[in-house]
């Protein structure tokens, strides 16, 4: 009789709001923590989370996604495994920089910066290979340790995207049709070699506001 494979469930969680003082900044490997508003995002993303069951819980080592997480590990009773490599990528001269000041400063626009850093175009910024394969080295590690089962990942806007590249086998230049909101979060399913997203940037947070609050 013929048995399915088993589907591999990726669960993607982008940390929340962070602080103000970095809105609209390319942050990147800065450590910033979260703002007032984003550790109400957490809460929502804990209550809508809490019950559910994750075989493996993965997340970044910077504080924004620490602090985003612990809600929820809180409320589940768990610790996540720590992977340095899912820390967000590096921004280079850019990092510290507001959006609207990358055209003045550096003669291009941010709004193609998914472009700008797949063709090396920002100086000291980390070079795509590496963070390429940084990301797919932490990508297998959690495939092939969650392997047909559900897993929780917490991480960072541009790490889904590369994380989405991957799976889809897609130019990472091209994964800015995906917003990625603070707090969001996109399921992906993957069985034989196949990836099939599920959920898409649904943020708890706003849907539990609508529905009587966090």
């Amino acid at each position: 009789m013929y048995s399915r494979e088993k589907a591999t469930r990726l669960h993607l969680v982008r940390h929340a709001e962070v602080d103000e003082a970095y809105h609209e900044v390319f942050g990147g490997q800065i450590d910033m923590e979260l703002s007032p508003v984003g550790h109400e995002q957490a809460k929502g993303l804990a209550k809508f989370l809490n019950g559910r069951t994750f075989d493996r819980i993965y997340r970044s080592p910077m504080v924004r996604v620490r602090q985003t997480a612990k809600p929820l590990l809180d409320a589940l009773g768990r610790e996540a495994q720590v992977i340095e490599d899912l820390r967000e990528v590096d921004f280079g001269v850019w990092t510290g920089h507001k959006w609207h000041e990358i055209q003045e400063k550096f003669g291009v626009d941010a709004e193609d910066w998914l472009v700008h850093l797949e063709n090396g175009d920002v100086a000291e910024a980390e070079p795509m290979d590496g963070y390429q394969s940084r990301i797919r080295g932490s990508l297998e590690h959690m495939m092939d340790e969650g392997a047909g089962q559900d897993v929780l990942v917490l991480c960072h806007g541009g790490v889904i995207r590369m994380l989405l590249a991957l799976l889809l086998d897609e130019p990472f230049s091209k994964m800015d049709r995906f917003e990625v909101d603070f707090a969001s979060l996109t399921v992906i399913e993957y069985r034989s070699n196949r990836a099939e997203i599920k959920l898409h940037n649904f943020a708890p947070w706003q849907w539990l506001g609508k529905n009587g609050g966090m």
